[in-house]
């Protein structure tokens, strides 16, 4: 069953003036990071509140577009593999699960219009189930 919104994502040019646009502008918190093998970070996740997020990885937009650079939307379920299910017996096609980089469960499928949605079950080790516990706990910047 549907949770909620989990994140939008989007491919930023410069990820340090985004960050500083999202938290510094719209009062949004740093959750984590996500690094590289080399240590440089790649992308963040950032606090919407509540249970949602904003995901940027950096990037050149690809293709360019006037109207922005969105990339997906992110639904966080409570049951991928029945959420699954349910989309196949619909008609939806819907990639394997796998275990994502911030520890998430997560799999692909589009609506009719090809928009993609990335389905998300969080775990207990999950980066966003930190995230949610050390903000809920009042901590203005988690451990990234």
């Amino acid at each position: 069953m549907l949770r909620s919104l989990a994140h939008a994502c989007f491919v930023v040019a410069d990820l340090d003036r985004a960050v500083k646009f999202y938290c510094d502008g719209l009062g949004m918190k740093l959750a984590f990071e996500f690094r590289n093998e080399q240590g440089q970070r790649t992308g963040v996740y950032l606090s919407c509140g509540g249970r949602t997020f904003v995901e940027m990885f950096i990037g050149k937009p690809n293709p360019p577009d006037p109207q922005g650079s969105y990339r997906h939307i992110s639904l966080e379920v409570d049951d991928l593999d029945a959420t699954a299910a349910k989309l196949t017996a619909a008609g939806a096609g819907v990639t394997e699960k796998k275990m994502g980089k911030d520890n998430s469960w997560q799999a692909w499928t589009a609506d009719p219009d090809g928009n993609r949605i990335e389905l998300h079950q969080y775990t207990p080790t999950s980066h966003q189930t930190k995230a949610l516990e050390t903000l809920a706990a009042g901590n203005a910047k988690p451990k990234a």
